[in-house]
């Protein structure tokens, strides 16, 4: 499922820009189908203007009913009646989806304990790691998320020590009943403050299982990243 919002604070309409032909969300969507491992794909919109595009495309495309808050929400009204396990929610701004790490993020379900997974990465720019437009996350010795945070965390205090600093792909996992269990809890404290909805889960007690990845893309979140995108996947195709 890719939830696809028409507005964005940072970048209004962004998931609709121009990428080297193709639009943003197009990309996003053909990548998906592309890595061969999912039953169906389809992209989650709350406009006519994507809609339309993607339809016209021969994209799977549904338009959302209510208003929504996060990605999740989105998606968790789409797959209500759906015969699913796992739901897996790419964001409509990666359009550079891995095939090795979404298959490594699926495997993440082999253990029962795990309800929802996502992925983080080294940064490959330690300048990104004080951009408050990268989110970072800490894990325990599991790799389960401690906290996500647009700060830095952890605060380098012991200058003798060098910490590892992991950057959060918003690239999602669920089991579907703790998709469902997501939508109907109210927005909580952390995820109000900091706009990151993978907060609520761990308000309400629920820890995500961190899958590393090395794979370097290009997240669109304000428009200089289209620009790298576009450098990004001219890169691709040498």
């Amino acid at each position: 499922m890719i939830p696809a919002r028409y507005a964005a604070t940072r970048f209004p309409y962004k998931l609709i820009q121009d990428l080297e032909g193709k639009a943003v969300i197009q990309h996003t969507y053909d990548n998906t189908v592309a890595t061969g491992l999912f039953d169906e794909v389809w992209v989650i919109t709350d406009n006519d203007i994507i809609y339309n595009m993607l339809n016209a495309s021969g994209s799977k495309v549904k338009m959302s009913i209510k208003e929504h808050e996060s990605g999740s929400d989105r998606i968790a009204e789409a797959v209500q009646q759906m015969e699913a396990d796992i739901i897996l929610n790419v964001q409509g701004d990666e359009p550079f989806v891995d095939h090795e790490t979404l298959s490594n993020l699926l495997d993440a379900f082999r253990n029962p304990a795990v309800q929802i997974a996502s992925v983080m990465k080294p940064f490959s720019d330690p300048s990104n790691i004080q951009d408050p437009n990268y989110v970072k996350v800490v894990v325990d010795k599991d790799n389960f998320s401690l906290l996500f945070s647009r700060s830095v965390i952890p605060y380098h205090r012991d200058l003798s020590f060098v910490p590892k600093y992991w950057e959060h792909v918003g690239i999602y996992a669920f089991r579907k009943e703790a998709l469902i269990q997501f939508t109907n809890w109210e927005m909580t404290p952390l995820e109000k403050a900091e706009k990151i909805e993978c907060l609520r889960y761990l308000e309400n007690g629920i820890k995500l299982k961190m899958i590393e990845t090395t794979h370097q893309s290009v997240k669109i979140d304000v428009p200089e990243d289209l620009e790298k995108a576009k450098i990004f996947l001219k890169s691709l195709k040498k």
